[in-house]
């Protein structure tokens, strides 16, 4: 009816809102534990300085965007373009950590995994470069 407009709208913020502490945090994570850095909200921020600059520099980074006037549309299709061409790559990675006794120690993948995962591997590394190929045509 004539609120369904009011209620979209109404989720489309609430999801923004949810949004922007979860990624904000889980690039903090990510950066944080790459780098070896202590994490973890249930620290003072004096004590794991990079990972609060983090969370702070990926939230201001969302506001500029904002006070920028991006376009959320656009940079949401972009993002998912790179997120498409770099998940193949990551994927290899991936798959050769887990096949590494030196890293996984007895937790190595098996055949089973190893052969689903060097499918699905190749499977996004073609996807990826097909859309580049096609890209436009």
């Amino acid at each position: 009816g004539n609120l369904a407009f009011l209620f979209f709208t109404l989720g489309i913020l609430g999801t923004g809102l949810l949004a922007i502490p979860v990624l904000a945090g889980s690039a903090a994570y990510g950066v944080g534990e790459a780098l070896r850095w202590p994490v973890g909200l249930e620290r003072k921020p004096l004590h794991a300085k990079g990972f609060y600059f983090v969370i702070s520099g990926a939230v201001l980074i969302g506001l500029g965007l904002n006070l920028l006037h991006v376009n959320p549309i656009k940079a949401l299709f972009w993002s998912a373009v790179i997120n498409g061409i770099a998940a193949g790559p990551i994927m290899v990675m991936t798959m050769l950590l887990a096949d590494n006794p030196k890293v996984m120690g007895k937790f190595t993948i098996g055949v089973r995994q190893r052969i689903l995962g060097w499918a699905a591997t190749g499977v996004m590394i073609c996807c990826g470069v097909a859309m580049l190929i096609f890209w436009g045509k």
